[in-house]
């Protein structure tokens, strides 16, 4: 036996599947495709994560989109964080091409333009279905993880969050927490120090900054109602296809805190919601995040440890999360080491610290006496990726260089009549793009602001009125003790001494 031979069987036994399985495309030896000795990713482990990666321009996107319409033939939903704008084409089929036509052959798959159900979401003001959560849902410590405050900080968030639950206060959007923390030292201060004791001034005062970096990179907009159930990312067309759910959010580049907080309290809802699936032979959802490196470079150190923490986790809910990067570099080890399916497109060694990068890459793959894994890494074309996946059992399937199928949709965004008659269409605009701003802590705060400013006002004039009343009452106390205590004029001239000489001067002189 030959090394190609070696080589095919190798691959075909190790691409084996039972159950349900995506083919990526087929192996590549030498440089050279190898017609249908396919690399297939079983759907059974397919919640094990994955990796896409590799320099701009080798094909990640079209990678990204050639297992989205895979997983949504195979009745899979699909979540994708769209940063780009490339991904609307999916909605509509491939035009074809001679090219196209002509890798097809080599990979020995018939090329079938499709379109495939597609919900386009948004978490901005741009066009789409939006996506919305509440400042409840988050809880004290999301949100304390996300703003990244200190113990003490965290310690009045929980406070606050308890006192709008012991007074029915909802916590809807940023301006309900806003005044909540205004008036825990301000309005409500007594009330809350018999409570719960002391508030310091300085720590709602830091929060309320960090509030505001939310609100400023569009928290605003997301904080608030009608909140996304994430039981919609799960419908399944009149066909059996799994929608395929595109978040747009090629205006999230310079807000990275909001993605990083849509990111964790979608995955946060995901795993408190989604019942337990055990080992089933599919996924009930796989989510693809793009330009993942806007995730971590921007998270801090608890955040980082929340994300860690539910890729373990998550998992056991049949939920796949893929990163699509440039290095795998960019996603933490304890993430990386979570990841069963790795799909590498070529790397650029311009620098000595390319280089080195390439290497330690190198090594995150199986052995394989086939391959100079590292200088395979710098040799891939366009559409070309080292794969590695995990068989049914678990274990790590062979290293094979791939020649990888194009997507059966359009390699090109929707035109703003098709993105308005999609959304047109749409059941989930119906349904969540109607703003709410019910009476929540904001309003009923300011009402019981209110109510009290206006009882003091009555209790004060009351207090004046009755001060006025003793006023009063005091100097007509005083005047009528100076009017009884005055002598009458008449008498007084009467009673004077004068008066009596006089009169008893002339009762002598009748006398006499």
């Amino acid at each position: 036996m030959n090394k190609t031979e070696a080589f095919v069987k190798e691959i075909n036994e190790g691409n084996t599947c039972k159950g349900d399985f995506i083919t990526l495309g087929s192996a590549m030896l030498d440089g050279k495709t190898i017609t249908n000795t396919f690399v297939n990713v079983p759907l059974k482990t397919m919640n094990r994560h994955g990796l896409i990666a590799g320099a701009t321009g080798t094909g990640k996107t079209k990678t990204l989109q050639v297992l989205a319409e895979n997983l949504s033939e195979k009745g899979v939903p699909v979540l994708l964080m769209d940063i780009k704008g490339d991904l609307s084409g999916l909605a509509k089929p491939s035009p074809g091409h001679a090219k196209i036509d002509e890798r097809h052959a080599q990979i020995g798959i018939p090329f079938e333009p499709k379109a495939f159900p597609v919900e386009v979401m948004t978490l901005s003001e741009q066009d789409g279905v939006r996506l919305r959560a509440t400042i409840s849902e988050f809880g004290p410590v999301l949100i304390s993880r996300i703003l990244d405050v200190t113990e003490t900080q965290a310690g009045i968030i929980s406070v606050i969050f308890k006192y709008c639950d012991d007074n029915h206060l909802p916590l809807l959007d940023l301006k309900d927490f806003k005044k909540i923390l205004q008036y825990a030292t301000n309005e409500g201060k007594k009330e809350f120090e018999d409570a719960y004791g002391r508030i310091s001034t300085a720590s709602t005062g830091a929060i309320l900054r960090k509030l505001v970096e939310i609100e400023q990179q569009g928290g605003d907009v997301f904080f608030g109602e009608t909140s996304f159930d994430t039981q919609d990312l799960l419908r399944i067309d009149e066909n059996g296809r799994g929608y395929i759910n595109i978040i747009r959010l090629t205006d999230i580049q310079d807000k990275p805190k909001l993605f990083s907080t849509f990111m964790l309290s979608l995955l946060a809802e995901i795993y408190s919601t989604f019942p337990e699936q055990g080992d089933s032979g599919r996924p009930e959802l796989i989510m693809f995040i793009d330009e993942a490196h806007l995730i971590f470079n921007e998270a801090s150190s608890a955040l980082l440890n929340q994300i860690e923490s539910i890729v373990k986790l998550i998992r056991s809910k049949g939920v796949g999360l893929y990163f699509v990067t440039q290095n795998p570099t960019d996603v933490p080890e304890a993430v990386l080491g979570q990841l069963g399916l790795k799909v590498q497109h070529a790397l650029r060694a311009f620098t000595a610290k390319d280089r080195k990068a390439i290497k330690l890459t190198a090594q995150n793959y199986p052995d394989t006496d086939y391959y100079d894994t590292a200088e395979v890494l710098t040799s891939l074309g366009i559409g070309e990726a080292l794969v590695s996946a995990l068989d049914e059992k678990g274990k790590p399937t062979p290293l094979a260089a791939t020649m990888l199928r194009a997507p059966m949709s359009r390699m090109d965004i929707l035109t703003e009549s098709e993105l308005a008659g999609l959304l047109a269409e749409s059941k989930l605009a119906k349904k969540y793009n109607q703003e709410i701003d019910r009476e929540s802590a904001y309003e009923m705060l300011n009402k019981k602001i209110e109510q009290a400013e206006a009882e003091e006002a009555i209790q004060k004039a009351k207090e004046e009125k009755e001060a006025l009343k003793r006023a009063e009452s005091k100097i007509k106390r005083s005047s009528t003790r100076r009017q009884s205590t005055r002598m009458n004029p008449i008498i007084k001239v009467l009673t004077s001494a004068t008066v009596i000489r006089g009169v008893l001067g002339i009762l002598s002189k009748m006398i006499k």
